[in-house]
């Protein structure tokens, strides 16, 4: 059972729903709630199947709808890799993404203010960024060490 967003976890959703004239739901509660409990970058089939617990009656449809509204207004946001489902993210610090490659799972890394700082002054002159995304793809050294070993 997915436990209920705490009140500054539901403000943030307020805030950010009313900034882009959209209002709380109870779906709405759910989903975000969804992705705040395992920061695990779900794709939308892991976060409906979740959600159901909660809300059996809850339409994948929904869920899709609930998503875009979150990534639109800024709650979260989307993780593509190449031709793989799209994930969510509710970190909203700047971080890069590590995905495993033998499990699928995605990682955060903390990228500390110097790497940003420092990325952002390779631009070519005139040019400022808005956000930075950063991927990187591989192997943990335990599955390596599992794989070599067989």
């Amino acid at each position: 059972m997915i436990q209920k967003l705490t009140e500054h976890d539901r403000e943030k959703l307020q805030e950010s729903l009313a900034t882009s004239g959209q209002k709380v739901t109870a779906q709405r509660e759910i989903v975000f709630a969804v992705l705040l409990a395992k920061r695990d970058h779900p794709t939308v089939e892991d976060v409906f199947q979740r959600a159901r617990e909660s809300m059996p009656g809850l339409s994948l449809a929904t869920v899709y709808n609930c998503l875009e509204t979150f990534v639109g207004c800024g709650l979260v946001r989307q993780v593509n890799h190449e031709r793989e489902s799209t994930r969510y993210c509710p970190n909203l610090a700047p971080h890069a993404h590590f995905r495993d490659e033998a499990t699928g799972h995605v990682h955060d890394i903390e990228l500390p203010p110097e790497i940003i700082q420092s990325l952002r002054s390779i631009l070519p002159p005139g040019f400022n960024s808005e956000t930075i995304e950063i991927s990187f793809r591989g192997r943990s050294q335990e599955t390596t060490a599992r794989s070599t070993s067989n």
